[in-house]
């Protein structure tokens, strides 16, 4: 018995080291790991889009830093939710983008509290450093205690790359950002080599008249003598950050040989398109009768800005008002316009007459004579990484004593052009234009319309309402012949937008049956570019069809983007919108199926004038030769300087011109004689076409100015596929603040609802008794075990 106990007691002893021995290793292979993950770690983003992961456009953007690149983040503590998982995000971000930049990638996080609460000495160097660099506190929501209260913190950042600065001063949102940190790097990253491969300065001129001294006091002008230093400095600042590429004048018209004439300002004025103020003579305030003018002008080679340094309001009651620029902005006008005149973005071309909408602000676009079409948002969102270049045909046909700025032919070498809704027809030598630039590999995108919405003067009275007149631009052949045809009628779509309407008019919702609402179902999500796209609604849209025997036998790729529901229709012949006349089909008729509206073609196309003689130009006629012999009277009427450097190059061009015409027209035999060979290029590089017959979706109330909706979100990556920037079109597509659920039909909606009510808890209790039975067996089991 007692050796019994000993061994007994022996066994628990080595039992007792055995644990404790255990216990060591397992300390030491836990300490081997943390010491290995130091070293040796990795992430693992398991999120469907890798929302937490940097794309392989941001890593490439960021190895590529040869310079050393800091961001300084100002972020208030304690953010309540959800922006403190914004800073979170923000955090893990740039954390992924230092792994990836190595020692040139710097980041830094500041805390800034807006208000005097805990603030500290440290907190308020923070706060006057985001202060220094732009970073303005924005105002949240906070709801504490069941009440709804705003505080005021600081969400912004600011990169630094060499002098060159580049801010986002609120971030109060997870959406696009890795889209917006690596674009805002990249584009340092195109201006710091922009900036130094420049050969001669930007310059900034500020045309002021000392004469408006007189008249500023009684507009609330007063200021107005102190903007010559007031922007002399912000010049200062801009060229710190600009390598001093900036030369910055100040000019008094008012001062010199002839100054304050007004011949002097009208030629400053049809030359810069200064707003010139000329006011009578006032006794009563001992002011003579005068002119001037108040403008910034920002030149670079060909390429010319003017800001007006001020601004008339007509306001009700009040009548005229009087405004001046704020010259804190002015900064940020001069960067904006600096960049877009260097180039730093890659060139886009957009076709700029034939009726096509218009680029520019909308007032200013009345004020010319052009049609009204706001595509503001489009022209920003574009802006922000392409340099758009305005491309005229008609620019051969422009007399010569008018300057062209900006506008030409289709370049060589541009890699892509966007017509959106021409209008006027094309004739056949411009279609050869266009035909032979897309030959050359330059990408296309097409916004067609084929109706003109002509607004009648008895629209609102009996039997009014807008007439749809169709477009016949010529541009339908070219297409054609590519394998795309657009049918001239609208789509109309049960699956549309729905209007609220007003409680007087009975309330509910109104169809709009001409806008439809693209769902995930119907629009293809294979190419790269379309993934993550899970909505579009579009406007006043006709569908396409396709011609596979042309496709196929130009071995071009087509790719369907999206298409409409099944319960779409067609409305052809007498248009008419109005959703009160507009009355759905049977939904078994054959007329009720699903249409394409949008296709992406690529491939080496066959020219449509191959095996056809080159169009000839169109000359001009008689009366355009008449205006430029009276345009060019009226220049010396004027007395304009036909000395000038400009002018001699215009006059000594329109000579060589009619000269030129002239020998063509005495040889014109003989040179009929003359052949020549691969004067067309009858098949193409590769090149890419896409086309819609929509330009209401490039419109401001379709698009968002942040880009965040899907219909941005869609444009955008189509141009960026047309650029062969796909990467960035991933990267944009990874968070969509859309993400509807999957459509089901009515009888699985009906089982998922009597499955989680009814059957869930049933299956529990069943679960339940098969536990109670396999424990009740078990029991039994022991008992008959113990028995025996």
């Amino acid at each position: 018995m007692s050796n019994f106990k000993n061994k007994t007691v022996l066994a628990k002893g080595v039992n007792k080291r055995g644990v404790w021995f255990k216990f060591l290793i397992y300390m030491v292979v836990v300490a081997l790991v943390n010491i290995a993950g130091v070293t040796l770690f990795f992430r693992a983003d398991l999120t469907a889009n890798k929302i937490y992961s940097i794309s392989d456009a941001s890593k490439k953007v960021v190895s590529t830093l040869s310079e050393p690149l800091t961001i300084k983040v100002f972020f208030t503590k304690n953010l309540p939710a959800p922006h403190n998982n914004t800073e979170r995000y923000l955090r893990d971000l740039l954390e992924e983008y230092a792994a990836k930049g190595g020692k040139v990638f710097n980041y830094k996080f500041y805390d800034v509290t807006a208000t005097d609460a805990g603030v500290t000495e440290q907190t308020n160097i923070n706060r006057d450093m985001a202060e220094d660099y732009g970073i303005s506190p924005v105002q949240i929501r906070v709801i504490e205690n069941d009440e709804v209260k705003f505080q005021q913190a600081y969400m912004g950042l600011v990169i630094i790359h060499g002098d060159m600065i580049e801010k986002i001063p609120a971030i109060t949102s997870t959406d696009a950002l890795e889209y917006t940190l690596t674009s805002a790097i990249q584009k340092l990253n195109n201006k710091v080599s922009a900036l130094l491969a420049l050969d001669e300065k930007i310059k900034i001129t500020l045309y002021l008249s000392s004469s408006l001294e007189n008249v500023a006091p009684l507009m609330g002008l007063d200021e107005i003598s102190e903007m010559p230093k007031l922007i002399e400095k912000v010049v200062e600042r801009l060229n710190i950050r600009s390598l001093d590429k900036v030369d910055y004048k100040y000019i008094d018209p008012n001062v010199g040989l002839n100054a304050g004439s007004n011949s002097t300002l009208d030629e400053l004025s049809k030359k810069y398109n200064l707003m010139v103020m000329k006011w009578p003579q006032i006794p009563q305030k001992a002011i003579e009768a005068g002119s001037g003018v108040a403008s910034i002008v920002m030149e670079y080679k060909d390429r010319v800005k003017t800001t007006n340094l001020i601004s008339t309001i007509n306001i009700p009651i009040i009548g005229t008002t009087y405004q001046m620029v704020d010259p804190a902005s002015l900064e940020g006008l001069f960067t904006q316009t600096m960049e877009t005149m260097i180039g730093i973005n890659e060139d886009i071309g957009y076709l700029a007459d034939y009726g096509t909408h218009t680029l520019m602000d909308t007032n200013l676009a009345m004020m010319q004579g052009q049609q009204q079409s706001s595509m503001r948002a489009f022209n920003h969102l574009i802006s922000q990484r392409y340099s758009i270049q305005s491309i005229n045909l008609k620019t051969d046909d422009i007399p010569s004593a008018v300057p062209i700025s900006k506008s030409k032919p289709i370049p060589d070498g541009l890699k892509t052009l966007i017509i959106a809704r021409p209008t006027e027809p094309f004739s056949d030598y411009e279609l050869f234009l266009i035909d032979q630039a897309l030959m050359r590999g330059t990408n296309i995108a097409f916004f067609i319309d084929t109706f003109n919405e002509i607004m009648s003067s008895q629209q609102f009275g009996f039997g009014g309402g807008p007439q749809f007149i169709p477009i016949d631009t010529g541009l339908e052949r070219l297409l054609n012949h590519y394998g795309i045809k657009i049918d001239n009628s609208y789509i109309l779509d049960d699956n549309c937008y729905k209007q609220q309407m007003p409680q007087n008019q009975g309330g509910g919702e109104q169809k709009i049956y001409f806008a439809p609402i693209i769902k995930d179902a119907n629009i293809n999500n294979t190419p790269a570019y379309m993934n993550n796209i899970k909505g579009i609604i579009a406007m006043k849209i006709s569908p396409l069809e396709l011609d596979e025997k042309q496709v196929e036998q130009n071995a071009i790729k087509a790719t369907k983007l999206f298409s409409s529901s099944e319960k779409s229709w067609l409305m052809e012949g007498n248009i008419n919108l109005n959703p009160m006349f507009i009355i759905n089909p049977p939904s078994d008729s054959s007329k009720m199926k699903s249409y394409p509206l949008a296709y992406m073609l690529n491939g080496e196309f066959k020219s449509y004038f191959a095996g056809k003689p080159i169009p000839q130009k169109p000359t001009k006629s008689s009366d355009d030769k008449d205006n430029e012999k009276d345009e060019a009277k009226e220049a010396i009427n004027e007395n304009i300087d036909i000395d000038a450097p400009d002018k001699k190059g215009e006059i000594a061009e329109s000579n060589t011109d009619d000269m030129k015409q002239k020998i063509v027209k005495e040889n014109k035999d003989e040179i009929a004689k003359i052949e020549v060979e691969n004067s067309i290029i009858t098949k193409g590089k590769p090149a890419k076409i896409f086309v819609i017959a929509c330009s209401a979706i490039l419109q401001d109330n379709m698009l968002d100015p942040e880009g965040r909706s899907t219909n941005a979100t869609f444009l955008l990556n189509i141009i960026d596929h047309l650029n062969d920037k796909d990467d960035i079109a991933a990267m944009r597509s990874k968070i969509q603040t859309l993400n509807p659920l999957e459509e089901t039909s009515p009888i699985a909606r009906t089982f998922i609802k009597v499955f989680n009510i009814a059957a869930l808890p049933i299956l529990v209790i069943l679960f339940g008794f098969g536990v109670w039975a396999k424990r009740a067996s078990r029991k039994k089991a022991i008992k008959l075990q113990f028995e025996k």
